[in-house]
């Protein structure tokens, strides 16, 4: 059986790692390289690093801050946030991301996940997508762009099949309702998408305890669950969150 895997966050502005709730009012909580290499040294399996203003900005990626996070931790490492071409993408992979997530700028120009996956490969392509509850959409669920800032007129289900179809690897699915309240995944959503595309999911956006982890990854059929605020206020560490999700007889990485 594949094992699970846990990925941390950190969603950076102007250079530190801030934190919201439902993308607004966001406090500063710290330096996003020490954060990096505490994280690596509790054993966490991916990190995902946004610049949560750049596509709002109009800016690109800030390179020699992705250099700095990259060479504290020797695990797949995801970058989002700006990056609008396939030099963008470049640049950032050679700055030491592994992945490069692609939200607003894949809306606005969908070849560039084309171009992104033909020169890169798959795997190096994510979509990252932030949704909310919707009841006009097919689905139910709106995809919002530039931060959660500008609603699309794109469904969630149906724009995930779009961007795999286009060549994306992998989706990191925000739920904007429940993101930052600790409360829970959202389920419905997750498990909706993640039976609809042949890539996997990773869940995003409302983990609180070790038990909302185990929901989404079997009920919600994620593989993989995206923590934040559960580890940036010291109440959990990863390596406590794999030892209760292993007592749930859910397959994850252990330290060796």
């Amino acid at each position: 059986m594949l094992k699970k895997r846990i990925i941390v966050c950190l969603d950076v502005k102007d250079g530190r790692t801030t934190k919201g709730v439902k993308f607004l009012n966001n406090v500063d909580i710290g330096d996003p390289v020490e954060m990096a290499s505490e994280y690596y040294r509790q054993g966490v399996d991916e990190l995902v690093f946004y610049d949560i203003i750049a596509s709002a900005r109009g800016r690109g990626p800030i390179l020699d801050l992705i250099s700095k996070v990259a060479s504290q931790v020797f695990i797949p490492f995801c970058v989002g946030g700006g990056i609008g071409s396939v030099e963008d993408i470049r640049s950032t992979i050679l700055a030491g991301a592994e992945k490069v997530s692609l939200n607003s700028q894949a809306v606005k120009n969908p070849s560039i996940i084309t171009e992104g996956a033909r020169i890169f490969g798959n795997q190096c392509i994510v979509l990252g997508m932030d949704a909310a509850r919707d009841e006009e959409m097919p689905s139910g669920y709106r995809v919002y762009i530039n931060g959660g800032r500008v609603k699309t007129d794109l469904d969630a289900l149906a724009w995930a099949k779009k961007a795999v179809e286009l060549g994306a690897g992998e989706i990191v699915l925000n739920s904007m309702d429940a993101d930052g309240t600790k409360n829970g995944y959202e389920i419905n959503l997750t498990r909706m998408i993640a039976e609809n595309v042949s890539v996997p999911v990773i869940a995003s956006g409302g983990g609180g305890t070790p038990e909302h982890l185990a929901d989404v990854l079997t009920n919600g059929k994620a593989d993989a669950a995206l923590i934040a605020t559960m580890v940036h206020s010291g109440q959990y560490t990863v390596g406590g969150i794999k030892e209760e999700l292993q007592k749930k007889d859910i397959p994850v990485r252990t330290a060796l």
